[in-house]
Order: C-alpha cells, then sequence, then structure tokens
C-alpha cells in the first residue's frame, strides 16, 4: 500500500505548476494550525502510552507514530514560520515514569491506549484530507496529502496490530431485512 501511495505522490508532484506563490488564504492558514495543534496533542497522548504499557507491540506503534508526528511537526512548523503564521500554544512533554509505578484506578489499559491513539490518527487524516481538498496553493495541498498518505499508512499497520489483539471496536453487522444471514 505504502508504494501505491507514494507513487501516486510523486506523480501528482510532476504535475503540479511551478507557479509562483501566493499568500496564503485563511482556510489554509486555519488547516496548518489546526493540524500541527492535533499533532501536538498526539505527542501527549503517546509519551503518556509509552510511559503506561510494558506491551511490546503496542510500544512499537507508539514509537513509530511519535516518530511520525515529530517529523510531521518539524517540517509544518518550518512551512509555519517561513509564511510568518503563529504557532499553536502546546501542553508540555511528559516526563518518564516507571509503568509499574502507574497507580491501577489512572493507569488507561493497553485496549485503551491503542483505541486513543486510532482516533488520534483518524483525526489527523480527516483534518489533512479536509485542508488538502481545501487548498488553493498546491505546495499546501501536497503537504496535507502527504501527511495524510503517512498517517494512513500507520493507522493501516496500527489498525492490524488491534484487529489480532482484539482491541478493535467493531459496530454491530447490518443485515437488511429479507437477506440472507450467514451465521
Amino acid at each position: 500500500m505504502a508504494n501505491v501511495i507514494e507513487a501516486a505522490i510523486e506523480t501528482i508532484k510532476k504535475m503540479i505548476d511551478d507557479d509562483p506563490k501566493g499568500p496564503l488564504h485563511v482556510g489554509e492558514v486555519m488547516s496548518c494550525w489546526i493540524y500541527l495543534g492535533g499533532l501536538e496533542e498526539a505527542k501527549i497522548l503517546v509519551e503518556a502510552g509509552l510511559n503506561t504499557t510494558i506491551d511490546d507491540q503496542l510500544k512499537h506503534a507508539l514509537e513509530e507514530d511519535q516518530k511520525l508526528g515529530g517529523a510531521q511537526r518539524k517540517r509544518l512548523t518550518q512551512f509555519m514560520l517561513n509564511e510568518g503564521i503563529t504557532l499553536p500554544p502546546s501542553s508540555e512533554s511528559k516526563p518518564f515514569s516507571a509503568p509499574n509505578s502507574i497507580p491501577l484506578g489512572v493507569k488507561q489499559t493497553d485496549d485503551e491506549l491503542a483505541n486513543g491513539l486510532s482516533l488520534k490518527i483518524v483525526s489527523l487524516i480527516i483534518t489533512a484530507a479536509t485542508a488538502s481538498s481545501q487548498s488553493v496553493r498546491d505546495d499546501v495541498g501536497m503537504m496535507f496529502a502527504q501527511f495524510q498518505a503517512e498517517k494512513m499508512i500507520l493507522g493501516a499497520n496500527i489498525k492490524n496490530m488491534m484487529r489480532e489483539r482484539g482491541w478493535l471496536k467493531i459496530p454491530p453487522y447490518y443485515y437488511p431485512p429479507g437477506a440472507p444471514q450467514n451465521n
């Protein structure tokens, strides 16, 4: 899946005009601000998760999100500073703590951590897709299309892990009246 998305992005890049860039419109600025704010909040969730879980597979997924989120934050922050956009406020990083020192009434389960991470990824995918589709400047639209593709690949991997572990929340199946049911 990653190769298909990367190929599509490269093809689109080649089709983009090299016209001089005009100023950003207010929607593009807002999209940058909202996406960076989402990345900052996801960072805190991931740090808390890394302090909480002892599950190696979930820890790996959290570290992958942390790595991708850091790269996207760096790229978007630099873009925003270059364009003169004020950065959104961000929460302080979480200090390291030992997972076994967290009281059980406060500690999130691995299921809760995985689902929270999944929701953050889905939220950022939707935000990036909206931003890309509403962008007038090609460079902005392309940047958000890349962010969306990167998060989709990560999200697909996390969804597979969640399915294997029984953590994926699946709504009830719908069988239209009169349709044969496979039991």
